[in-house]
């Protein structure tokens, strides 16, 4: 049984802990594979060929679902797909968005209802929404809708993935953003615009355009995708430094260490604990043989507190510097958005600590999904 995070992560941790020393790939009751050392999860997310995205090996009812979406394909469509949106997230390009990403993170901060506020509701949610709603050319006085909708699909207790009943039960989840995003494609086929809409819309592979199935699964996944980890960073993050009093002081005398607290809050709460893939042909890791057409759960978080790659890995160390940590996955699938991130985590705690000499955290809640992190947390700001 995997533990409650209600505890901030505590028992997590040595649970993890545990099966890194003595069950390095563990089978659950329902079949699944799990793997949690470091080298292990590097070598399954870096090699497609045997560990693949593609669910509808084993979920052929799954096979509309997700069409499309760059995160459940192979190579080489998942390398022509993926170059549809590389665009919008090049380094000139995500440069060029902070400005906007500043004034949005001032004009929230001088919204705040006062000293006592929710981090994640008034700024680690919003700023990262808006930003990724302007992109992709959608309302951003819409996001208490994506709120309402990425909560419900993050909230979801999945534990047999091969459930054939998965499929549906995330599809209704999604359904209602789903039909929110078709109908501003259609819009887009009427009116293009400049945004990234209109460019999946226009986009082709191959000399064909993608069909709107694949436009609209593409698009929900950079909605989601592009908010998510840095809302749960944002959060993440504020709450290491409240728990490191002497990381927090040296954040604050050199702002040029903000991008080491989050890169070390991404190791040490990693938002997405997990990353699934199956196996196309029978594979040993650590000494046990997978056999073809199985679930495999690759632990981020795990390869994230591995011993033998990090010391000491459950204490917050401004100090680690470029730790080669896995939040945000590796191989072909590693994060499109990773930089967009950054940007907007940096941002957020410059302008966040710049505003209040002090910001202490309330009794923070935590997700109990596939999501590790605060869900929402008061906290109060002295001037």
């Amino acid at each position: 049984m995997i533990p409650s995070r209600a505890d901030g992560g505590r028992a997590l941790f040595g649970w993890l802990r545990e099966m890194r020393d003595s069950q390095p790939v563990w089978v659950d009751s329902f079949g699944m594979y799990h793997v949690f050392r470091y080298d292990d999860v590097r070598a399954v997310l870096g090699d497609h060929q045997r560990f693949s995205s593609d669910r509808t090996r084993l979920m052929p009812e799954a096979d509309g679902f997700g069409k499309g979406g760059i995160t459940m394909i192979d190579p080489p469509e998942h390398r022509r797909q993926r170059k549809l949106i590389t665009a919008a997230f090049t380094p000139q390009s995500i440069a060029a968005l902070e400005p906007r990403v500043g004034q949005i993170a001032d004009e929230l901060l001088d919204a705040l209802p006062g000293p006592d506020f929710d981090l994640v509701a008034e700024l680690a949610y919003p700023l990262p929404v808006i930003v990724i709603a302007e992109l992709l050319g959608v309302p951003a006085s819409d996001r208490d809708l994506f709120r309402a909708w990425s909560d419900r699909l993050m909230s979801l207790q999945v534990a047999d993935y091969a459930d054939p009943g998965l499929a549906r039960t995330v599809a209704e989840a999604m359904a209602e953003m789903n039909d929110y995003l078709r109908e501003h494609c259609a819009r887009r086929r009427r009116d293009p615009r400049d945004d990234l809409l209109t460019r999946l819309v226009q986009a082709e592979v191959d000399g064909e355009r993608l069909d709107p199935e694949q436009v609209v699964n593409t698009a929900s996944l950079i909605l989601l995708a592009g908010h998510v980890t840095s809302t749960v960073m944002i959060g993440n993050t504020v709450l290491c430094l409240a728990g490191e009093p002497e990381a927090e002081r040296k954040v604050r005398a050199d702002p040029t260490l903000i991008p080491q607290a989050l890169e070390e809050s991404m190791r040490l709460r990693s938002p997405f604990m997990q990353a699934g893939r199956v196996t196309t042909t029978e594979v040993e890791v650590a000494g046990t043989t997978i056999p073809a057409n199985r679930f495999v759960m690759a632990w981020l978080l795990s390869a994230n507190h591995d011993e033998r790659h990090f010391d000491d890995p459950e204490r917050f160390d401004l100090g680690r510097g470029l730790t080669g940590q896995l939040a945000f996955g590796h191989g072909v699938h590693y994060c499109l958005g990773a930089q967009l991130g950054r940007l907007e985590g940096r941002i957020a705690l410059e302008r966040l600590l710049g505003r209040f000499s002090s910001v202490r955290p309330g009794v923070p809640v935590f997700y109990e999904s596939q999501i590790f992190g605060v869900r929402t947390m008061t906290v109060r700001g002295a001037a």
